[in-house]
């Protein structure tokens, strides 16, 4: 289906910018110096846009937190990528734009914080931004994004077409106002992060909308008759407290609450807005957007008023707002089809997926469309689950467009499904799966259909576990880890953190019993680990998994609440400081000494050498009175 040339004309006229507004000039170059003002004099159209092609790899539609980690994931493994975002801040949902905190499995409390792409840029910020400052948590993501040489970044920049043929997507185009560019971006594999599923609309995939019936997936939580209306928008606010009073008068348009409407939202705290700030109802979340926003502000400032001029909330008085989000948090538009669609019942028996490439454990969080246009009913019905459940990889992928995929609150899901789905730490789980599977078919010319078949998936599987995405039951099976074949020794070790630990393929406390990893007492002198090998092997690469506290939450919040029991700072159970010590035949032959670590994944490279021995010794951690491994991986 080729996208027709009219499409693109009516596009550009809801911008101010139809054809009678501008021409391209045939070089495509910016006007400037004498022939800017030879324009001004004479009554001719102006040519100021200049077109450009870019040819990638990989496109990535949309930086939220699910765009940003498929990006990543995709350059990592090789693919050159191109990520184009709409706005001037990455993090969807999670950037200062928004300020929404990222959520997901740690809900569970039970050590099953997402890790990968998410977890360094959370320890990142908790490093770097200490003082929880939301504009420098973007910059946390862009100083990520921009630091891979394999990703070409662009901000500002708006999808507006695409083009495919034979249900293969072959290009994307794209309008940035801030450089006056229109570019055309040739790609492999794309992948639609936008969350609306803009991409995947363009170009003919099929797609859900609405909340079915509880027939159609037998699902008990579904509706009794199916409709078109689903989860709603929210905008956040925060406040500060002053040293003396801080009177408030709303706008005229602002909307009235009585204390009745408060019977089931209820006001805790003053600092940070509130999630059932929300609307959906009769709007279409994308079309009614600009109308949907002003009813939120509305709303916002409504609420505000009944906090300061109640008389319900005297301690309000010195509070005033400080800032006030225009761009509202979505929650659900456009659900893109795939060859599977996951619902309530496999959520709830944490199915075992042979194609698992993620998970998720929010809870079944549905909220009513009416949102406070009816604030006689509750504003969410929370349906808590009791383990981490798997995402298969045929919902990341379009059913019937043969190079899409998708990451984020826009797969393949029911309504249901996607009311704990749609939390943003279980879309950048999303988005590194989709973005290492991409550059993986590129690698072996695989589709994604062919991808779920065979060995493939289970090659798949074994390098994201490679790369820190936790998957539920499965473990190290890699055969090129030469860890694996060594005998281990150590200094010491504690009863419950034995050095088997460090190769028994578990990467993490899976709440079985055992700690799976190995702990020494860093009073009894620096403790060390010793992997060797019967016959010598050539090695260049080792990584290592230390503890960065999986049992907290670790995220950026305006809310107080969340923020209570992290740690601002480098994670005290992380090893800090090691060395890492290369043998053959009892000659030493080299000592790398590594210092201020701070990650939970880290990877040490050195010059190929043929080894017998690899000796890492611990020589700090982050104040932990044990020296904590998880686990060590050796490659040539």
């Amino acid at each position: 289906m080729k996208k027709k040339d009219n499409k693109r004309r009516d596009f550009l006229k809801t911008l101010g910018m139809s054809s009678g507004a501008f021409l391209f000039s045939p070089e495509g170059s910016y006007i400037t110096g004498d022939h800017w003002q030879q324009r001004q004099a004479a009554p001719e159209k102006m040519d100021i846009y200049k077109r450009a092609t870019l040819e990638v790899d990989l496109v990535v539609v949309g930086a939220g937190m699910a765009g940003i980690c498929a990006a990543i994931a995709g350059a990592r493994n090789g693919a050159k990528v191109v990520l184009i975002h709409d706005r001037s801040r990455l993090g969807g949902n999670a950037s200062s734009e928004i300020r929404m905190h990222v959520s997901g499995a740690s809900v569970l409390e039970s050590g099953w914080r997402e890790t990968g792409i998410l977890e360094e840029l959370m320890l990142d910020d908790a490093v770097t931004n200490p003082q929880t400052a939301y504009p420098l948590w973007d910059f946390t993501l862009y100083n990520k994004v921009i630091s891979e040489p394999n990703i070409t970044l662009l901000l500002d920049t708006m999808l507006f077409d695409a083009e495919a043929e034979d249900k293969i997507i072959s290009q994307v185009t794209t309008f940035s106002s801030q450089t006056e560019e229109i570019l055309t971006i040739r790609g492999r594999q794309f992948a639609d992060c936008t969350g609306d599923g803009t991409l995947g609309a363009l170009v003919g995939a099929e797609y859900m909308r609405g909340r079915e019936a509880k027939s159609t997936y037998n699902e008990s939580l579904g509706q009794e008759v199916a409709d078109k209306v689903g989860m709603g928008n929210s905008l956040l606010f925060m406040a500060d407290q002053f040293d003396e009073p801080m009177p408030y008068t709303p706008p005229s348009w602002a909307r009235k609450y009585t204390f009745k409407d408060f019977e089931y939202r209820y006001i805790h705290s003053l600092e940070y807005g509130y999630w059932w700030l929300e609307l959906a109802g009769e709007y279409d979340i994308i079309n009614d957007g600009r109308e949907l926003r002003h009813e939120l502000l509305a709303v916002l400032f409504g609420v505000w008023d009944y906090i300061k001029n109640s008389g319900n909330y005297p301690e309000s008085a010195n509070w005033a707002l400080t800032w006030v989000g225009m761009v509202p948090g979505k929650r659900e538009s456009r659900r893109l089809l795939g060859d599977y669609v996951m619902t309530q019942n496999d959520i709830q028996s944490s199915k075992k997926f042979d194609d698992r490439v993620a998970y998720g454990g929010w809870p079944l969080d549905d909220h009513p469309a009416e949102g406070m246009d009816d604030t006689s009913i509750k504003p969410n019905r929370a349906v808590h689950i009791k383990a981490p459940y798997n995402i298969p990889l045929r919902t990341l992928y379009s059913k019937n467009i043969h190079n899409l995929w998708m990451a984020g609150r826009n797969i393949s899901v029911s309504h249901v499904a996607l009311s704990s789905t749609r939390v943003m730490a279980t879309c950048a789980a999303l988005g590194q799966a989709i973005g290492t599977a991409m550059a993986f078919a590129l690698q072996h010319k695989l589709s994604a259909q062919a991808m779920t078949k065979g060995t493939h998936i289970q090659d798949l599987q074994q390098l994201l576990l490679r790369q820190d995405q936790a998957l539920l039951q499965v473990n190290n099976t890699d055969n090129k880890d030469y860890a694996r074949q060594a005998k281990v020794m150590v200094s010491h070790e504690t009863s419950a953190g034995p050095g088997a630990n460090l190769i028994d393929g578990v990467n993490r406390d899976v709440q079985d019993g055992n700690s799976h990893q190995w702990q020494a007492e860093m009073s009894k002198g620096q403790p060390w680990l010793e992997l060797a090998w019967t016959s010598p092997v050539q090695l260049s690469k080792m990584e290592l998994t230390f503890d960065t506290g999986l049992q907290r939450y670790l995220r950026i919040s305006g809310q107080k609440v969340v923020m209570e029991g992290q740690v601002r700072g480098p994670q005290p159970e992380t090893v800090s400081d090691y060395k890492v010590e290369g043998y053959l035949a009892g000659t030493k032959l080299f000592t790398k000494l590594y210092g201020g670590n701070y990650y939970r994944k880290v990877t040490n490279e050195f010059p190929s050498e043929i080894v017998d021995k690899i000796k890492v010794t611990i020589l700090k951690t982050h104040g932990d009175p044990l020296a904590r491994v998880f686990e060590v991986r050796c490659y040539s």
